[in-house]
């Protein structure tokens, strides 16, 4: 009897903590509905017009055609910056003296925006899949990597006495004390490159061939096709939502461990 008590009692969390999440976006999706139906302005069209665009648009053939093209590029880009960011970030964290010797050039690349290094890009690999990946995979290793630096300098210093005092190679080390334990950080590191991954991937696909949902808002803006643009804008904003949620429920699987003993220390069960 104590099972379907407690699956109830998760039930109605996980509703509140939708109700909570989502009332805010229901709310201004309502004033925007309310105040935009006898709008004449046809840069700003009534919102059920947005949405009958949307619905004719990506579903489904948009998904395929325009979608899932930027997806591939996406994952593509942002596993190599995570491939990328932990490997030098484990390799600078252990190695301080080479971290400081390389910190200022890292410092230099990180603080040039991805949009600068566009024109480059484009000299160097055209205007196709290969420079729209390395745009993403150059602007999201920066917050990987960092964070990455920092949570294997966080690791406490008695781990590293024992494991030295017990004579565990560099390589055990790494694998079962330093990257576990900067694991948190690395997590909140590639959340944030995340964001930016979809940032930089529509601005390459703005200026780059055609295909993806950055080009498709770019070129129904160029046609006056407002009401596609719009429909577009949202679908973006969908898609963003829907990959931070899915790399959150990642993060929870992945950090189950970290999450109970956080709640432990706290008082919890």
């Amino acid at each position: 009897m104590v099972a379907p008590v407690r699956k109830g009692e998760q039930a109605v969390t996980v509703v509140r903590r939708l109700a909570w999440e989502l009332w805010l976006p229901a709310l201004l999706i309502a004033l925007w509905a309310i105040f935009s139906a006898t709008s004449t302005d046809p840069y700003f069209p009534p919102l059920s017009e947005i949405l009958d665009k949307f619905a004719d648009v990506w579903f489904f053939e948009g998904i395929r055609t325009e979608i899932w093209p930027s997806l591939q590029r996406l994952f593509v880009g942002f596993a190599l910056a995570c491939v990328a960011g932990v490997g030098l970030g484990l390799a600078l964290g252990v190695m301080t003296r080479v971290d400081n010797a390389v910190r200022p050039i890292v410092e230099f690349l990180r603080a040039t925006p991805g949009v600068a290094i566009l024109p480059v890009m484009i000299l160097l690999l055209g205007l196709g899949d290969s420079m729209k990946i390395a745009i993403i995979a150059l602007v999201a290793t920066w917050p990987i990597l960092l964070n990455t630096i920092d949570g294997v300098r966080s690791v406490e210093p008695v781990l590293h006495q024992v494991t030295a005092s017990y004579r565990i190679t560099l390589a055990d080390r790494i694998r079962f004390v330093i990257l576990p334990a900067a694991s948190p950080q690395i997590f909140a590191g590639a959340r944030t490159a995340l964001a930016i991954s979809i940032v930089a991937m529509v601005v390459a696909e703005m200026v780059g061939t055609p295909g993806g949902i950055g080009y498709y808002i770019l070129d129904a803006q160029r046609g006056f096709k407002i009401t596609s643009m719009w429909a577009g804008i949202i679908a973006l904003g969908i898609l963003g939502y829907l990959l931070n949620k899915l790399f959150a429920l990642v993060e929870r699987r992945v950090l189950a461990w970290h999450a109970g003993m956080t709640a432990h220390n706290r008082g919890g069960k």
